[in-house]
């Protein structure tokens, strides 16, 4: 693992690293740990290179870490970046519970910390520095109102089934909080379904196989036919869709079954204008910037906000769809 830091001359020795990559050091240069919790979707590898790049531009010297969807990982790297004696830490926690002793660290170690895309619960306020990201919460709701506005007048019951992302993210919690807090005062809408897909394709396609098979090949829940999915990333959507249509099973315009997701890759807005999705919701993961203006400020010693959300949009079948602009990723 020594050889991750080769080139690099380190604040202090360390015998080990989780780091995938260092440039070269130079004394100038401000140093940033970064922690990614992964490489599941083309949203987190966009997400990625957009603080990768940012660094370059700005010639902040990056370590980063993949912690693979393991919040093990996750400390270790960021016991890494405490050893190596970095100027700013900044990571994308897997998980919002569990945090609080390596944080604690890097205070001791006067290592600011910014949490990013995905929001924590500490015990102390003052554990890290500022949030950066996207709010989860007002992603639900968007999503919420554009079913309001479709179903507007309709009568009930609207079946939903609604598929979460990983259970204890701030990211999937949030966007499931939101929708309900608007929905569960509408009668119309029952929830006949839930169930986590750890924001993975795969675990779509598994969802909708189990679906069919407990219910003979009919897309129903006890015998209740399905009127909307609304699934909290992109990933699963488009896997669960891939196993309908192998079924021959129709979604989105013209069809009875509405389909609503969160993220906005292009293979998502692809099948909101091929009308397979009739709504997606903008999770902006351009984050790099942004990221490397607050560790600037940060390593000068300023001070940051609290609190700092990205701007989103919604794309939906009431919009022109001609004119959304390529999402490249």
């Amino acid at each position: 693992m020594l050889l991750l830091f080769a080139g690099c001359s380190p604040k202090k020795s360390v015998s080990s690293a989780e780091c995938s990559s260092c440039t070269e050091k130079k004394s100038e240069r401000i140093i940033l740990g970064f922690s990614q919790i992964g490489a599941e979707s083309a949203w987190r590898a966009y997400n990625t290179r957009s603080i990768q790049q940012a660094a370059e531009r700005e010639g902040v010297q990056l370590l980063f870490s993949n912690a693979e969807q393991k919040q093990d990982n996750q400390i270790k790297a960021l016991r890494t970046f405490i050893a190596y004696r970095v100027d700013v830490i900044a990571f994308v926690p897997i998980v919002q519970d569990g945090w609080d002793n390596v944080l604690r660290e890097a205070r001791d170690a006067a290592i600011p910390v910014i949490v990013c895309d995905r929001k924590i619960h500490t015990s102390e306020p003052d554990l890290y520095a500022g949030y950066i990201g996207t709010d989860s919460e007002e992603e639900g709701r968007r999503a919420a109102r554009f079913l309001m506005r479709k179903y507007q007048g309709a009568a009930g019951p609207l079946n939903i089934i609604e598929i979460r992302g990983t259970d204890g993210s701030s990211a999937s919690d949030g966007r499931i909080r939101g929708f309900h807090e608007l929905l569960d005062a509408d009668e119309r809408f029952s929830f006949v379904y839930s169930e986590s897909g750890d924001f993975l394709p795969s675990r779509g396609k598994e969802i909708a196989q189990g679906i069919l098979q407990e219910n003979g090949g009919a897309f129903c829940i006890g015998g209740r036919n399905i009127d909307i999915i609304f699934s909290t990333n992109d990933g699963m959507t488009l896997g669960m869709l891939s196993v309908l249509k192998e079924h021959g099973i129709r979604t989105g315009s013209g069809s009875t079954i509405t389909v609503v997701s969160v993220d906005a890759q292009q293979e998502a807005i692809d099948s909101l204008k091929a009308g397979e999705i009739n709504c997606v919701i903008e999770c902006n993961p351009e984050l790099g910037g942004q990221i490397i203006g607050l560790v600037k400020k940060l390593a000068a010693g300023e001070p940051i906000p609290r609190l700092t959300h990205v701007e989103e949009t919604v794309f939906s079948e009431f919009d022109d769809l001609g004119s959304i602009l390529p999402r490249g990723y």
